[in-house]
């Protein structure tokens, strides 16, 4: 589950991990009353006007302003607050934006040089243990620095049984040519950033910039955080930052259902059980000549409800120009399925995409003797080759 960066600021500062302090707000008074509480807090005098999407890139496209007086202020949040955000993560139909951080400047005048470092904290797959990745080149797309100079890019692998030591902590501060006090806070910032991440079950920790002041001290002054979802029953009030708004309204509704959907861009609608089976059903529209418009599993213990719910929601797509069902029953059984066709069918009326059914495993027969009673314009197919094959000729009629 992904969260706001004000949120995961919050997070992050209750464990004592320094942040550039920012006050949220929804319209452009609530964000000069914002910026006049920053200055009584850390006597800033300039403030950052940042979008809160569910989204990176947000300066390139315009959601990061910087106010040097309270009537900027007021100007920048007008034209950020309500606009459609375009990012190279959000893709060309963008997001709109409901509300602004309105955040301290971090970058003022001081007896040393600012520098920005990016630091992330994730499971490292291949080992099964969590690192710290890091590099001194902050405030940069880290896939451009991997790239251009993959030497420029650490990582720290965290032992699970002894988590992370002093030691390590250190050597990242070391790595990233710190010294003095600055070398100090960066041991303490990490220390307490890995704590945060394993404290609240995260899923990535991404800091871009960290921030070294010219002052020397050591911030947080972007924050990206990612939860786990399968994590999220040990923390409620953490479940409670989910934004809906910034998720897909089928993906949500489909999440009430207990159903796994995720919508894609392409015309034919596909409902599975398993997600193996459906990564292969999504390959085999491909190789027909098609592009999967989702991928949805109904999961082992569906019943005829699940798949009514579920047919509803592929529907509601208009770029489905055809629906494949493949369906290997396990746990579940196939006349389920079958009968929650025919019900999708009665509850929704005209279906007027064609719909190809192939129906396997436990009490196949009694499935397919069901939906031959109901008389449904349905193609059946036993072999998976044939229900591509027959993908192919309704996407060519």
């Amino acid at each position: 589950m992904n969260i706001h960066e004000y949120q995961a600021k919050n997070i992050l500062k209750g464990f004592g991990v320094a942040i550039q302090e920012g006050i949220v707000a929804t319209n452009p008074e609530e964000a000069v009353e914002a910026a006049k509480e920053l200055n009584k807090q850390t006597g800033t005098n300039w403030w950052v006007v940042k979008a809160q999407i569910h989204a990176g890139g947000r300066g390139k496209g315009g959601g990061v302003k910087l106010a040097k007086n309270l009537d900027e202020v007021t100007e920048k949040a007008k034209a950020i607050i309500g606009m459609q955000l375009i990012t190279p993560q959000t893709g060309p139909e963008g997001k709109k934006v409901n509300k602004v951080l309105i955040a301290q400047d971090v970058y003022y005048p001081g007896p040393s040089a600012h520098s920005e470092f990016y630091m992330s904290v994730l499971l490292n797959r291949s080992t099964g243990r969590n690192i710290i990745m890091y590099s001194t080149e902050g405030g940069m797309d880290i896939e451009e620095v991997a790239e251009k100079t993959p030497h420029l890019i650490f990582k720290e692998e965290i032992d699970p049984t002894v988590g992370l030591q002093g030691f390590q902590a250190r050597k990242i501060a070391f790595n990233l040519g710190l010294s003095g006090n600055a070398y100090k806070e960066m041991v303490t910032f990490v220390t307490n950033l890995y704590k945060a991440y394993e404290s609240i079950d995260a899923a990535l920790f991404e800091i871009n910039p960290v921030l070294k002041t010219s002052d020397d001290k050591i911030i947080a002054v972007d924050a990206k955080v990612n939860l786990d979802d399968n994590a999220l029953y040990r923390h409620k009030d953490l479940k409670e930052l989910r934004d809906l708004h910034e998720e897909d309204p089928t993906e949500v509704e489909a999440g009430q259902y207990n159903l796994n959907y995720v919508k894609l861009d392409g015309n034919v609608g596909c409902m599975v059980n398993g997600a193996g089976l459906a990564m292969a059903t999504m390959d085999i529209i491909k190789l027909s000549g098609g592009d999967p418009a989702n991928f949805l599993d109904v999961g082992g213990t569906a019943n005829a409800e699940t798949v009514a719910n579920a047919f509803r929601i592929i529907l509601k797509d208009p770029n489905v120009k055809a629906i494949l069902i493949n369906i290997f029953g396990g746990i579940v059984r196939c006349d389920r399925v079958a009968n929650g066709i025919v019900d999708a069918y009665k509850q929704i009326g005209d279906i007027r995409v064609p719909i190809i059914v192939r129906l396997q495993g436990t009490n196949a027969e009694e499935a397919k003797a069901i939906l031959d009673a109901s008389g449904l314009k349905i193609l059946p197919a036993v072999k998976l080759q044939e229900a591509a094959d027959l993908v192919k000729q309704v996407l060519a009629n």
